[in-house]
């Protein structure tokens, strides 16, 4: 019988060391290693069942042929959109995000559609009887997709070369295990193993992989960095367990860019594709209030118009307050300093607090001159003027830079029926802009408020 072998991993990265240390000398995490069995008892290493997977052969690079990767649709517009117009051929997946998001969901969502493809749907957390359930209360349109309850990865690789699916979804990695490591599911030993095997499968065989992982507290995905490299696509479904919307973003894509989202509503049937954000981020009043101003943001090639909300009081204590609801406070804290300095605003005797409507978590830069203006608003308790909204960015000197993409928010903010759209006065000029609304170009922040209260 051999001697047990046992190493450290790093929960972050990965790394391997001989003992426990502290901080990972690779990715600098402090108590981060946990100790795990990466020898058997005995010399036997069991064998994959999946049987002989194909060989490749080394080739001359001048006799291979390019590929163009043709798109598969998976019958889901939102994810086909942040994908790059669907799934390629023999990719791996990886979609994240926090419990309860929503992500086996959208998972048997995908393995349901009518799309013609043949689903292996394995699932390593629930029965096969919840799965149908889940299945019932969405709706079956691909009555072609198979249920497989397991969580070895030597019978799920055997079910998957028996079946000879077009698609295979893995919910979720953490809940799989291989005999070819001793270690516990879900350690950094078996997820590593258990995704350079299905990465392996997919990429010999043209199957297209999708995985389900955890996140952290922290909201990183769950398990070693490397996991991240391994897969061709990382997703990431965002939103608030207790709002109705979802964002699906990408993270990574070797096929396509990352700059594209999908935007889900939760409803009793299933997540719903929102084909159009701007309906469910602006709200319409009987009267105009204060603190209350749009923006015109661009995620990917879709522009959509989002509420922006402020509040800005008196500060009862000697430190004023600062609470940024889907918006970076330090970003936030910037803009307010920008104010104080170029515009005269006291804003150090002033609490403010900023929200986004729908639950959102932005990052566009070319919300700042939208952040501002609601603040405007606010702290003089003035209306800004009906049918205005803004796209641009601001710096530290208080210029106004342009947004990008910024033609494409003004051409949003006419087919929603503004009438007038505050962008940067360095825009570039000659531009076919659409009819009905009125761009107004600033240079500096001290113009606003005369453009944002001028009827």
């Amino acid at each position: 019988m051999a001697k047990i072998k046992k190493a450290f991993f790093c929960r972050n990265c990965g790394f391997e060391a001989p003992k426990w240390l502290g901080k990972c000398p690779s990715c600098g995490e402090w108590n981060s290693f946990t100790e795990e069995i990466i020898a058997r008892e005995n010399n036997s290493v069991p064998a994959l069942v999946a049987g002989d997977l194909p060989r490749s052969a080394p080739r001359r690079v001048c006799d291979i042929h390019e590929s163009d990767h043709k798109r598969i649709g998976l019958g889901n517009t939102e994810v086909d959109r942040v994908l790059g117009g669907g799934m390629v051929a023999g990719s791996l997946i990886l979609i994240g995000g926090e419990p309860g998001i929503g992500k086996s969901t959208l998972s048997l969502q995908i393995a349901l559609a009518a799309n013609g493809l043949k689903t292996l749907y394995v699932s390593g957390e629930e029965s096969a009887e919840q799965i149908r359930m889940r299945a019932t209360r969405i709706g079956i349109a691909n009555e072609a997709c198979m249920i497989y309850p397991e969580t070895l990865l030597e019978n799920i690789v055997a079910q998957i070369g028996e079946q000879q699916p077009d698609l295979v979804v893995i919910d979720s990695i953490q809940t799989i295990y291989t005999e070819l490591i001793d270690s516990s599911a879900g350690s950094v030993s078996q997820i590593r193993e258990c995704a350079a095997t299905l990465l392996k499968y997919a990429k010999t065989t043209g199957t297209t992989v999708i995985i389900i992982g955890h996140i952290t507290k922290d909201g990183t995905i769950a398990g070693p960095k490397i996991l991240e490299h391994i897969v061709d696509v990382v997703l990431q479904f965002e939103g608030d367990s207790n709002n109705t919307y979802r964002i699906l973003r990408g993270i990574k894509n070797r096929f396509g860019a990352t700059f594209e989202i999908g935007v889900f509503e939760m409803l009793d049937n299933g997540l719903r594709g929102v084909n159009n954000p701007s309906e469910i981020l602006l709200t319409h009043y009987e009267e105009p209030l204060s603190g209350i101003a749009v923006g015109a943001s661009a995620d990917g090639i879709r522009p959509y118009l989002i509420e922006v909300q402020a509040l800005v009081s008196g500060a009862a204590y000697g430190t004023p307050q600062r609470t940024a609801t889907g918006f970076d406070a330090r970003r936030m804290s910037m803009l307010l300093a920008v104010l104080e300095k170029r515009v005269g605003m006291k804003m150090f005797q002033k609490d403010v607090f900023l929200n986004f409507a729908g639950g959102f978590k932005v990052a566009d830069t070319g919300l700042d001159l939208a952040v501002m203006a609601a603040v405007i608003s606010s702290y003089y308790d003035r209306p800004i003027a009906k049918g205005v909204c803004c796209a641009g960015e601001v710096g530290l000197s208080g210029e106004i830079r342009p947004a990008p993409r910024t033609e494409q928010r003004i051409s949003e903010a006419a087919r929603l029926g503004f009438r007038r759209i505050i962008v940067s006065g360095y825009l570039p000029k000659g531009n076919k802009r659409p009819s009905g609304i009125e761009v107004i170009g600033i240079s500096s922040i001290d113009q606003l408020p005369k453009a944002l209260f001028v009827e």
